[in-house]
């Protein structure tokens, strides 16, 4: 991909994560030539795609999110690989921050730009997956040294807009709620069970600070009877005293037919009515 400079393999006729073959951006110094491209110019933004739509959208009553992606995330995933990501982040902080600082200030300035121009947005998404199954891709530690600053930057930047935010995070990430509440996240997702987040745990511990989102098994959505009893086990606890928004825990499955996800979604709306 000429766009981020990876290389990558898509299986087909499948919905699966794609296979990151090989990475341009190799090193630190191969970090400062990919630098030099990033700029914040007022062509980068769609701004036929905003003059279409928003309206429309805002008529149609829409919850409209600006998408922030410059963290762990997109940096491992997209632009230097999982294993040199986190090699850097014991072994070159000062490369990994750089790399954090320069794509958030790029969200921020094009961002600037729409916000400006009146497209008045309802909140920002950030997407940063930080962990896998049962554990995270780096301590605590290393979260409050390098990842944090960047989402507290970020929040702030809603917050000063009187915007929420979410953050999409996969994997086992419990962890690290108690500071994302402290820098002010407003909502988290997507509560991945098969990872260990126990939505009934997180809903007792944080549900009063937090808006929590997800947290329904996507393994048992083929199974109707299976998520049938799921969702009667932890949509009327989620939903105690608001705070809770519905979805899966990650993607649905292809299996999963139409009539099956219609039953699903009437069920839902059954027992997390008020």
């Amino acid at each position: 991909m000429k766009k981020w400079g990876n290389s990558k393999k898509h299986l087909k006729g499948e919905d699966s994560t794609p296979e990151f073959l090989d990475y341009t951006v190799s090193d630190s110094e191969k970090w400062k030539a990919a630098k030099s491209r990033i700029n914040h110019n007022h062509d980068r933004v769609d701004w036929n795609m905003l003059n279409n739509n928003f309206a429309k959208w805002d008529a149609q009553g829409c919850w409209v999110n600006g998408v922030f992606w410059f963290s762990f995330d997109v940096t491992h995933s997209w632009m230097i690989g999982m294993e040199t990501m986190l090699i850097a982040m014991v072994e070159e902080p000062e490369w990994v921050q750089d790399m954090f600082e320069t794509m958030l200030d790029a969200n921020i300035a094009l961002y600037d730009m729409v916000w400006d121009k009146g497209y008045h947005f309802d909140g920002i998404l950030i997407f940063d997956d930080m962990g896998y199954k049962q554990n995270q891709f780096f301590s605590l530690e290393k979260y409050r040294e390098l990842v944090k600053p960047g989402h507290k930057r970020a929040i702030e930047w809603a917050a000063d807009r009187g915007i929420p935010t979410s953050l999409h995070a996969c994997g086992m990430v419990e962890p690290f709620i108690p500071d994302l509440i402290e820098i002010g996240l407003s909502s988290l997702n997507p509560l991945e069970v098969k990872a260990g987040m126990d939505p009934l745990r997180l809903k007792k511990l944080y549900g009063d600070k937090l808006v929590l989102q997800g947290g329904v098994n996507a393994v048992l959505w083929d199974k109707p009877d299976e998520i049938r009893t799921e969702i009667q086990r932890v949509i009327p606890v989620l939903k105690e005293n608001g705070g809770y928004i519905f979805s899966s825990d990650h993607s649905i499955p292809n299996v999963v037919g139409i009539e099956d996800f219609k039953k699903i979604v009437a069920l839902v709306k059954e027992v997390g009515a008020y």
